[in-house]
């Protein structure tokens, strides 16, 4: 695994903030927010992570039956704190076999969602018809969030995308036929809130979606 921040829309290096730029720097996509080495799922990591975000740390809670939070990325460094974070989490598949899931909160343009989700786009663009009725809702914070199906992602997963607490969500899930669970208008914690004890969430192994976003 790779210990220094990557371009969170490509993976290539980035160069530190410094003359002649004071932001980071990809060679390909210009100014980004890092995104930074993943670390093993661990309540202190999840808090750290929680503490440090600009946008929501969304979980699915309380967790489905048997499911465990596998692991948390984060685009962004400590000066201007967390501009994108993916949570993702685990369990039994509702058609059987594993089911796995990642949330992702980010400003726009940051580009970490559409990357899990195998797109070439920062934004959802064009592929989130919002003219049309949303596929699937949610509860996030509380609040009635539509999510509509994203066009072109690779057939192995599903990917919804809308917007929640005024940036974008996205939920990327595999294999594609788990997707069953958004169905079920899930509700999503803000974990940056003190309505769940991050010591209380169940940890699995590290999450290898998380480490190989590029991967189709």
């Amino acid at each position: 695994m790779r210990r220094e921040p990557v371009c969170p829309k490509c993976g290539g290096r980035v160069r530190a903030p410094g003359l002649p730029a004071e932001t980071w720097q990809c060679a390909v996509h210009g100014a980004v927010h890092p995104l930074q080495p993943v670390e093993p799922p661990g309540a202190e990591t999840l808090a750290a992570v929680s503490r440090r975000a600009r946008v929501p740390v969304w979980l699915p809670w309380p967790l489905p039956v048997g499911w465990q939070f596998t692991g948390v990325a984060r685009a962004g460094d400590d000066r201007a704190g967390g501009r994108a974070v993916a949570v993702a989490c685990s369990g039994p598949g509702p058609l059987g076999g594993t089911g796995e899931l990642l949330l992702v909160a980010e400003e726009p343009g940051v580009g970490l969602g559409a990357r899990y989700a195998g797109l070439d786009t920062p934004d959802p663009g064009s592929r989130l018809d919002v003219r049309r009725p949303p596929e699937v809702k949610a509860s996030a914070a509380g609040r009635p969030t539509p999510l509509w199906h994203v066009g072109g992602a690779p057939v192995d997963r599903a990917v919804f995308a809308g917007e929640a607490l005024g940036v974008w969500l996205w939920a990327v899930v595999w294999p594609e036929r788990s997707a069953l669970l958004m169905y079920d208008e899930p509700g999503l914690a803000d974990l940056r809130d003190a309505g769940v004890d991050v010591r209380l969430v169940p940890c699995g192994a590290l999450s290898r979606r998380l480490l190989a976003p590029w991967a189709r």
